[in-house]
């Protein structure tokens, strides 16, 4: 694919230019332009400059906020160009749930370049905390609770020795600061009705750090999206929880133990194309790895084969 034109996003804090330029001299020769993110913005200008020179891939450099904020930008923009991840953070969520390479970016690059895209969906979440809302894009998972306080509780210096490790080292924290609230969901457009939750997640994706597999039925091109509400209560209820997150779902599968998905007493699963949550306290809100900040209501939809992705 020697004539197709590349435009890499890429995110400094994370690589340095030289180091991805000599990864690329592993793999054939492509018509390379470069895009830098920046601090106030962390792809999506860079990836408007990328389809305003006429690439024909966007290849997103960076850790999960850069790929999200790629991402986001080619879903709204119904850009033609597709997409194509060199996964640098700690987290990678999407890289980890499409099979990307992780800790070999000349591999990576190899796969950008010269695999076939695939069609994913992509979900829209518009988040109201206070008087403001904001709109998001994510390709792997959106909600509040456990997800968004490991993100939250996480410590940056063990993340960067340990790496997805200290995703699961925060895990205990996060069960502690996660509380059932009272909530009204209205899914597909149906009436609102009450629950009490803990932790409410809508994914496309269903796998996070660690091998702990949230929505282990989720698939990114189906059309729908995988609602998860936990309800768990008392010292019983954390455990189950525990066990079936990280245990059942996620380290077993691992290491090659039962595929088949667990289910625990206190988790509901269902399939939706459409979503409102409204919850009666604040709650900080995670949208693929990144923290929104607290929301009192939140607004899901889908894009469905919204992305292209190598």
């Amino acid at each position: 694919m020697s004539s197709q034109h590349v435009g890499i996003v890429w995110n400094p804090s994370k690589t340095g230019r030289d180091d991805l330029e000599a990864a690329l001299r592993h793999t054939p020769s492509v018509d390379t332009s470069w895009f830098e993110t920046s601090e106030d913005d962390p792809g999506r200008a860079a990836t408007q400059r990328a389809l305003d020179s006429g690439v024909d891939v966007v290849i997103a450099a960076g850790g999960d906020g850069t790929v999200r904020a790629v991402a986001e930008h080619l879903a709204d923009t119904r850009a033609r160009a597709d997409l194509g991840i060199i996964p640098l953070g700690t987290g990678n969520l999407l890289a980890r749930n499409l099979d990307v390479p992780l800790n070999d970016v000349a591999a990576a690059f190899a796969r950008a370049l010269d695999s076939q895209a695939r069609p994913i969906d992509v979900g829209w979440a518009e988040i109201t905390g206070g008087e403001s809302t904001q709109r998001r894009a994510f390709a792997v998972m959106a909600g509040f609770g456990i997800d968004a306080h490991m993100i939250t509780e996480t410590d940056d210096d063990l993340k960067d020795k340990a790496g997805w490790l200290a995703y699961v080292e925060s895990l205990g924290r996060a069960m502690k600061a996660s509380e059932v609230i009272d909530i009204r969901l209205a899914v597909d457009g149906q009436d609102a009705v009450d629950e009490q939750a803990h932790t409410l997640i809508v994914g496309n994706c269903g796998t996070l750090q660690g091998g702990i597999t949230l929505l282990p039925d989720a698939d990114p091109a189906d059309g729908e999206l995988d609602l998860l509400v936990l309800t768990a209560e008392g010292i019983g209820g954390w455990v189950d929880t525990l066990r079936n997150m990280v245990w059942d779902n996620g380290l077993k599968r691992l290491l090659g133990g039962d595929e088949r998905a667990q289910s625990s007493d206190n988790a509901a699963h269902r399939r939706i194309t459409g979503l409102v949550v409204e919850l009666d306290e604040p709650r900080v809100v995670e949208v693929d790895g990144d923290d929104i900040g607290e929301a009192t209501r939140i607004e899901i939809s889908i894009q469905p084969a919204a992305l292209r992705v190598r």
